[in-house]
């Protein structure tokens, strides 16, 4: 069965059916509803174990139901490791890592796409078009191509070349955009304005905010329906986050939850490009424009998010925060991170685990507390940042002739 009922506008609660193709309503997402009473009816917590493993596990609770085809690459569920020895260095032992990076796609961004281009596939949509960091690109082209839809995919210019040519191999129409992703969001917008394409930018359909959700379902799942205290997520158009928050009200009002407490989330940014910890800082609902935006970690490098009022909803009903972490540590944190616990985290994750220090500094997060940081892609997937020199040698020799100068 499918248990959608409509969808709500998020900035005035109007009515609207999923039975047609949605973007925007003044400007601003949609949400989608459920018949969370009938849902309730029909599933259990135990149901689950006898289901495949992945993102549509959690059918009843997502827009496609039963009833829509999946445009699928085999969305597994994400492994949460622990990593003690990372989370000792900060006086946070409790501290566990969800690895998106190991999706079809290496990022968390196999889970949006997947949900949008199915939903895009069962309303009749035969080219899209999307804005791009990079990691949502690529995934776009290749669940396009999976569902033989044709995609056209704007990047900034120095987007990481791995995105570019993951873009590109499955048959994308990939163009480079002087420019942030804002700027190839307005070349989308135009075309979107011609009906050349359908726009899959972030939040402007609402199906991508729903797949992102699994996150959140399978992060309760994994911890037998007992949440974190801390939730640390690197912010840009912040779908995950938005998406998490829906789907935790959503189990608890089904009463899945061991525990009414929810988490406290975190909203973690670059000082480079901060228009959500500076909106949080300031107690605004709405978030300027981040001027002169920068920052390797590119896919929380987005100046303007339309969905800026609902990360920040999230982060106060949830008594979390947004904070802007220093630019010039970022790859100090990542090579912290991936030498304590080998897992490969990108630059953005990097930002949370220099949260994780600040606030555990400050007090803000309690050395008991169960803390969670989502790394959101494949730190091999941003090789130009990295910044590697290694040293060339011809002999065992000269192995160990650099191993005494670099040993103390």
């Amino acid at each position: 069965m499918r248990f959608v009922t409509h969808l709500e506008s998020a900035i005035d609660g109007s009515i609207h059916s999923h039975h047609a193709l949605q973007t925007l309503h003044e400007g601003r997402p949609f949400w989608v509803r459920y018949d969370l009473r009938a849902i309730c009816d029909s599933i259990s917590k135990a149901s689950l174990l006898q289901r495949v493993q992945g993102m549509y596990r959690y059918r009843e609770l997502l827009p496609v139901g039963d009833e829509i085809p999946t445009v699928s690459l085999g969305e597994t569920i994400s492994p949460l490791i622990p990593a003690a020895k990372l989370g000792r260095k900060f006086g946070v032992p409790d501290l566990l890592i969800k690895d998106e990076s190991q999706l079809p796609t290496g990022s968390f961004k196999s889970r949006g796409l997947s949900m949008a281009i199915s939903m895009a596939q069962h309303f009749g949509v035969r080219r899209v078009a999307i804005p791009t960091a990079g990691n949502a690109g690529g995934a776009a082209a290749l669940y396009a191509a999976r569902a033989g839809i044709e995609a056209y995919v704007f990047m900034p210019t120095d987007t990481p070349i791995v995105n570019q040519f993951e873009a590109q191999l499955a048959g994308a129409h990939v163009f480079l955009v002087d420019g942030l992703i804002n700027d190839c969001g307005k070349i989308v917008k135009e075309g979107k304005a011609n009906e050349f394409w359908f726009d899959l930018s972030t939040l402007k359909e609402p199906y991508r905010i729903e797949g992102k959700k699994t996150m959140g379902l399978e992060l309760a799942e994994q911890l037998q329906w007992r949440l974190p205290n801390v939730i640390l997520y690197p912010t840009g158009g912040g779908t995950g986050l938005i998406g998490m928050w829906k789907a935790f009200n959503e189990l608890k009002d089904i009463g899945w939850l061991e525990s009414d407490t929810l988490p406290r989330m975190v909203a973690v940014q670059s000082i480079g490009c901060a228009p959500i910890a500076v909106a949080w800082d300031q107690g605004m609902r709405f978030a300027k424009p981040f001027p002169n935006a920068r920052t390797i970690a590119s896919g929380i490098r987005v100046p303007e998010a339309v969905g800026d009022f609902l990360i920040l909803d999230a982060l106060r009903e949830s008594h979390g925060k947004a904070i802007a972490v220093a630019e010039d540590r970022l790859l100090d944190w990542q090579r912290m991170a991936v030498g304590c616990e080998g897992i490969s985290i990108c630059p953005e994750t990097a930002a949370c685990v220099g949260a994780l220090e600040e606030l555990a500094k400050d007090g803000w997060i309690q050395p008991h507390e169960k803390v969670v940081i989502f790394n959101t892609g494949a730190a091999q997937k941003y090789l130009p940042v990295q910044g590697i020199q290694l040293p060339r040698v011809d002999s065992f020799e000269s192995v160990l002739r650099w191993h005494q100068s670099h040993t103390k």
